[in-house]
């Protein structure tokens, strides 16, 4: 192989910016210790450098300079060369330029711009994780588990998932058309328009007396704080202590690995919520339950699919582990990997796997998924009509009730509109948590 000057000299200074890090960690300097010289064949032994790969990158490198069809500066290769390093290691790994590091930071703070889809990557093409709720994609019918063949009518297929979402997010206001593949059926478009997406993490209602819900859309910094003031509120709302509580992840993407603790923490009160092991000493952590209960230890089910992924399935893996919880739905997602943000010079960062994390009784979820206590999968309502038949309270002239109380003739158990009433596994686990409560014969 012939090398120019140049080339050498590329190749030298690659070697010595790769090589110093790691002789630093190899060896740090004890406080007030001098350090001695190291031979240059230790230094090897101990961490060789791969001289005849760097001679290839350098001449790699050089060619395309050379001969590509467009001038290519050092600086776009160099980068284009980061990227390539870290979207090879696994899904989830990236480097972050300013843009993107920025678009993290606001993703986790709550509000950021785009179409409001969390995506992973599957045979080649952009999977939609889950559509984030009340966001472009939500209200364009974007659904978990859809295939984003084409953006813009520009195929996805070879794409790195940096690439594609960086082709997703531009001007606020400006259309953008995404083809999609169903359950392997026929590609359709959907065209929808890109806003800026302020996300609401927590939600929560009374779904009749007595029963709360609580939906976390994702989890962001202040995810736990919500969760906590949201089960005053239900029981504020309620006027006295709840008999059950649904804690729906459904669809939930993940987010901050802290928030995920104090949302499971607030519904223990000991024990184990999750561990991580890894390589380095930092990414060795554990969390535990504080014995505060914001819960009250009331009845809980937690409603998990497809969509429900990383820190959702933390709390839905602790809460299971603990038996505090009936966990009900279909399948989670399966990631359980930890990525730390570690920023770098000019504003990037290294979005980088260190870790994978474990259920309070060692099981991992990677690739695996958490499975639910009961199965329910998806199912469309349809409510028939109200009887109209007369009942006794209808009939002129009918006895009173003996024991007292109110008459109830025809239409007067009217009620409006429910969340369970059109939603198949909600009302399921509604259904569940009543269930619970005769048994127990509150």
């Amino acid at each position: 192989m012939l090398h120019s000057p140049r080339l050498t000299q590329l190749a030298l200074t690659i070697a010595l910016v790769i090589g110093a890090p790691l002789a630093i960690a190899a060896e740090p300097a004890k406080p007030g210790a001098k350090q001695a010289a190291v031979p240059a064949t230790e230094v090897t032994a101990k961490a060789p450098l791969p001289l005849e790969e760097l001679r290839t990158f350098a001449e790699v490198m050089d060619r395309i300079k050379a001969a590509y069809v467009e001038p290519v500066d050092d600086k776009t290769l160099l980068e284009n060369a980061i990227k390539g390093m870290l979207s090879n290691l696994d899904p989830h790994s990236a480097y972050l330029g300013p843009e993107d590091f920025q678009e993290l930071q606001e993703s986790t703070s709550g509000e950021f711009g785009g179409l409001g889809i969390e995506v992973g990557m599957e045979d080649g093409f952009v999977k939609v994780v889950s559509p984030i709720d009340d966001t472009p994609a939500s209200r364009a019918g974007i659904e978990a588990g859809d295939l984003i063949v084409k953006i813009n009518g520009a195929p996805t297929r070879g794409q790195t998932m940096t690439e594609a979402v960086d082709k997703m997010r531009g001007k606020i206001g400006e259309k953008i058309t995404l083809t999609l593949v169903r359950d392997g059926g026929t590609p359709f478009d959907v065209t929808l328009a890109r806003a800026v997406i302020q996300v609401k993490s927590v939600k929560s209602q009374l779904l009749e007396n007595d029963y709360g819900y609580i939906r976390i859309t994702q989890f962001q910094v202040k995810t736990g704080d919500e969760v906590g003031k949201a089960l005053a509120k239900l029981r504020k709302d309620n006027g006295k202590k709840l008999r059950g509580v649904v804690l729906d992840l459904r669809n939930n993407p993940g987010g901050v690995l802290q928030s995920a603790v104090e949302v499971a923490d607030h519904f223990l009160t000991k024990g184990l919520i999750v561990y991580t092991k890894g390589r380095i000493a930092n990414s060795e952590l554990r969390y535990s339950a504080d014995p505060a209960d914001a819960s009250e230890g009331v009845p809980l089910v937690v409603l998990i699919n497809g969509g429900s992924a990383s820190a959702s399935e933390i709390v839905a893996g602790a809460l299971q582990d603990q038996k505090r919880a009936v966990l009900m739905g279909t399948d989670s997602f399966g990631k359980g990997s930890v990525q730390t943000v570690l920023p770098l010079a000019n504003d990037r960062a290294l979005k980088l796997t260190t870790a994978l994390y474990f259920t309070p009784n060692g099981r991992s979820i990677q690739a695996q998924g958490i499975v639910p206590d009961i199965e329910v999968r998806p199912a469309k309502l349809t409510a028939e009509a109200d009887n109209d038949n007369f009942k006794e309270a209808d009939l002129q002239g009918h006895l009173g009730n003996g024991n007292g109380g109110a008459d109830r003739p025809t239409g007067s158990t009217k009620r409006k509109d429910r969340p369970q009433d059109n939603d198949f596994q909600l009302s399921q686990a509604l259904s569940l948590l009543k269930g619970l409560n005769i048994t127990k014969g509150d």
